[in-house]
């Protein structure tokens, strides 16, 4: 009997308006495991490199982890993944929430979608049986109208759905999956994807339960993480305040995005930061399983504003893509801001990051009044940041040029935009300094979905000895501290092993705030628990091939998709100097920097040439069967 998975993966054609069930041997489950991993092998081997992101073609991959839905806390996440309209190669994404334990109890690990529905649709999963439902008239709805319409329409109001909103269908490309109204697949238009194939939702509903191999041993560890969380600095911060909790400190470490990345604090910082915006929180959420509750809602008594404390509130990066670096202090119009992306499902790093690009090209005279319909796009005009938001949803105007994601407008507009377009691969830029932070400046530069925040934890976690992170990462072999602007093989050593257990946390589902080293759980208790949903004599060494086996497979799409070395490069702006803050006058070091990227791709095992692993490194893999792709 498998243990921790169903067995069962769903294959939808949306074409031909067929679907079939495959029952992979657990040799599957045990190389790929979920998420990343099973994204990897199906994209590979079904999405042609030259295929159109938004055409039939295209093959988009929801795909849960093998510990997904038991009482494992923080193992409630899950994948979507397409080839990028945003980009033109690896797209993926992880949410967390109950939509993905949900698909599990009702009797399935993944869903493969293929082809283009003619006219538009929704996927129904329950209880191991699955049907496509009409959806004409749920297209162009807001997703809490469209979630309601659906819940009434299936008569259970416990149906989860994962869905895209008007963003998606109107195909911007940075539009995103959100489930629950709040819980979002953000990054890389896998919303746009959904619009493409006339998909608006996914709705699950099961009653099964998912197979553990020793129950006992793993509510005993549960327990006692949850007697845990509001003991321990690292979770207890993130229960308190959740990811708004960073605005204040990152600002005061000179390292707080401000205009367009030109500077690294922002005088309106106090009215941003968690002590302000704690006067609008309403309450706290959470994902399946999970004790830390880490998710905010949020209301205001704002004369201009009325929110929907349902889509819950804005994360860091939402605070600061719309705040700081929109030069905007005014923390009402931010949460109606938050709010906004939710209804029309917009990712809200590429969507500030668009906004703030075009104002940069506002005040350097590359746009015009003329272009923005009116519009007067200067730092700190939040009015015309809210309007921005609407004209991108619609595709109107100016939103229509930024829907397109910042590549894309700098193209379009010339005269040095370029410059101004802070992106890698065409997913722009995250909330995170890498002139203050050179290992996350790294994983932008290498990731295969263009910049990521989320390929590796930040240096700030590795720099004294009595860190915890540092102290959770022995088991890997790393004990040593290692210098916040060290840029030498300590530091590419760094990125190598921490990418490849955030990359592990992709593949299984799990949420890295939960875990070391982002927080004080032991990576061997994990491994405990992972043993004990399995029933695998599971080891480290296992779980670290798997994880690189997924990276590899990611890298070796993007060689297909036409990427290569040069693409695995920063913005020139990251390599000039502060203007202000903590760290004025600091520059990312260009030769110390290059040469970091060398030493991690020898460790990797990548071709220099190319970008692409080696055949050696493909053996050593197990991914033979993709030598000659």
């Amino acid at each position: 009997m498998p243990y921790g998975y169903c067995g069962r993966i769903l294959h939808v054609d949306l074409t031909e308006g067929s679907m079939t069930v495959e029952e992979p041997r657990e040799r599957f489950y045990r190389l790929y495991m979920g998420g990343k991993g099973f994204a990897g092998y199906y994209l590979n081997g079904l999405v042609p490199g030259d295929a159109d992101p938004l055409g039939p073609d295209n093959v988009l991959v929801f795909a849960t982890g093998v510990v997904g839905g038991t009482a494992g806390p923080g193992m409630n996440r899950f994948t979507v993944a397409a080839k990028s309209p945003l980009t033109g190669g690896w797209g993926e994404s992880e949410a967390g929430g109950w939509w993905a334990p949900e698909l599990k109890f009702a009797g399935f690990d993944a869903i493969v979608i293929k082809g283009r529905a003619a006219t538009p649709v929704y996927l129904w999963i329950h209880d191991g049986q699955a049907e496509l439902k009409p959806a004409r008239h749920l297209w162009g709805l807001e997703t809490a109208a469209s979630q309601a319409a659906i819940r009434e329409e299936l008569g259970d109001r416990r149906v989860r759905v994962a869905q895209t909103g008007p963003a998606g269908e109107n195909l911007v490309r940075y539009a995103c999956v959100v489930n629950e109204l709040k819980h979002f697949n953000g990054r890389t238009g896998m919303g746009a994807v959904m619009g493409s194939k006339n998909l608006k939702a996914i709705a699950v509903r099961g009653h099964d339960k998912v197979p553990v191999h020793d129950q006992q041993r793993l509510a005993s560890l549960a327990r006692e993480f949850a007697l845990q969380v509001t003991k321990k600095p690292s979770t207890n911060v993130l229960r308190l305040q959740g990811t708004p909790g960073l605005t204040a400190g990152l600002n005061a470490a000179g390292m707080l995005p401000t205009r367009n990345f030109t500077s690294g604090s922002f005088e309106g910082a106090p009215q941003i930061e968690f002590a302000n915006y704690e006067q609008y929180q309403t309450g706290t959420g959470t994902c399946y399983a999970c004790p830390i509750r880490c998710k905010r809602e949020v209301a205001v008594s704002d004369e201009r504003f009325s929110l929907d404390h349902s889509y819950g509130g804005p994360e860091y990066e939402t605070v600061a893509s719309f705040g700081s670096n929109c030069g905007i202090a005014d923390l009402p119009a931010i949460l109606k801001a938050n709010e906004l992306c939710s209804r029309y499902t917009l990712d809200t790093i590429s969507t500030g990051m668009a906004i703030a690009f075009a104002m940069e090209c506002f005040e350097k005279g590359l746009l015009t009044e003329a272009d923005t319909g009116g519009l007067k796009l200067e730092y700190g005009n939040a009015e015309a940041m809210l309007q921005l938001i609407e004209l991108i949803a619609h595709r109107e105007g100016i939103g229509d040029l930024l829907a397109d994601g910042v590549k894309r407008a700098a193209e379009r507009i010339g005269r040095g935009a370029a410059d101004c377009a802070l992106q890698v691969k065409g997913l722009e830029i995250p909330m995170h300094e890498p002139r203050g932070k050179y290992v996350v400046g790294i994983g932008y530069a290498l990731s295969d979905t263009g910049a990521d925040h989320l390929m590796t934890p930040h240096d700030t976690s590795f720099n004294l000895r009595e860190s915890v992170s540092l102290q959770e990462l022995s088991p890997l072999g790393i004990s040593e501290p290692v210098e916040l602007f060290d840029l030498g093989w300590r530091k590419a050593r760094l990125y190598c092993y921490t990418e490849g257990i955030y990359t592990l946390w992709k593949v299984l589902g799990v949420c890295l705030f939960a875990y070391a080293p982002r927080t004080w759980q032991p990576l061997n208790t994990f491994l405990e628990m992972f043993q004990a949903i399995t029933g695998w004599d599971s080891s480290w060494w296992e779980l670290m091939k798997v994880a690189e086996r997924a990276s590899a497979m990611s890298r070796l799409f993007n060689v297909r998709c036409g990427f290569g070395p040069a693409d695995d490069r920063l913005p020139e702006r990251f390599f000039q100097p502060l203007e202000g803050g903590k760290l004025a006058g600091h520059g990312l070091p260009r030769e110390e920097y290059r040469t970091a990227l060398e030493l991690v791709y020898q460790m990797k095992g990548w071709d220099p040439a190319t970008a692409r692993p080696t055949t050696t490194k493909l053996l050593e893999l197990d991914l033979d069967w993709l030598i000659e792709g």
